[in-house]
């Protein structure tokens, strides 16, 4: 709890209180109750509230006559997510995964019905995935995309297999729109997926989804190597720490699932 600053300004503070509280119910309150919840006096919430209103960050109730919180504030935390890049949040994370695994780690996002790495941390083994920052890759194939599309609406996933299609990159490669939409149940199934040599001979991947304070899945990370280190007997093992990774970034974002 930060420190009551000396110059505190009352009107901002209880503004504040206000809308705390009114985050708290979601459909809404009336002056009487926020008075009597946060013991201010009815005239001084009624004035606040219209400022509040004004400024669009509250909003009221037509049929109720309760208070709510606007869109502006929507509004307000969507830039800081614009602004605040996603790899912020999760780079240390990305470290702490590359030390517990020793294998490539990759942080990701869906762009056009592709998939853009957006950054990367190496091992510390001599040979090196061939990935690098800005690169894409099908969706269909990549653990990091499939762990991301088994979260879309069936619609959306329909329209990126209609414009991307399902090339076949390997023997592995899912190229069967039904048989690829069932698999994607069973990844949303178990939180996670997995590259078994789908898209580049000899590595394998596993990749769980990154969700966001409004629970849509923005991105995901994966560990991949080669199929010699990232063997079918540790698939499990690397699952639970990039679901344990996946879930820390996205409490960062404000994901409360």
């Amino acid at each position: 709890m930060n420190k009551t600053p000396s110059n505190l300004v009352k009107a901002v503070d209880r503004s504040i209180n206000i809308l705390e509280e009114l985050a708290n119910h979601q459909d809404g309150l009336g002056v009487t109750a926020l008075a009597n919840r946060l013991d201010i006096h009815k005239s001084s919430v009624h004035r606040l509230l219209s400022t509040l209103v004004y400024r669009g960050l509250v909003k009221q109730d037509s049929k109720t006559d309760n208070y709510k919180l606007g869109l502006k504030l929507f509004e307000l935390g969507s830039r800081i997510f614009n602004e605040l890049e996603i790899r912020e949040y999760a780079k240390p994370y990305l470290e702490e995964l590359v030390a517990e695994t020793d294998e490539a780690v990759h942080l990701v996002i869906m762009d056009q019905g592709e998939i853009v790495y957006i950054d990367k941390v190496e091992s510390s083994k001599a040979i090196r995935m061939n990935s690098q920052i800005g690169k894409r890759v099908p969706v269909h194939c990549s653990a990091v995309g499939k762990a991301m599309l088994a979260y879309y609406p069936e619609l959306k996933v329909d329209q990126i297999i209609k414009e991307q299609g399902l090339a076949k990159y390997t023997e592995n490669t899912i190229t069967d729109a039904s048989e690829f939409k069932e698999h994607l149940k069973q990844v949303k199934e178990q939180g996670y997926a997995i590259d078994d040599v789908e898209h580049e001979l000899g590595i394998r991947c596993v990749a769980a989804p990154i969700f966001d304070y409004s629970g849509e899945v923005v991105s995901s990370v994966s560990v991949s190597g080669p199929t010699i280190h990232v063997t079918k007997q540790r698939v499990e093992q690397l699952a639970k720490l990039v679901k344990d990774t996946a879930m820390k970034i996205s409490s960062q974002l404000g994901y409360r699932g």
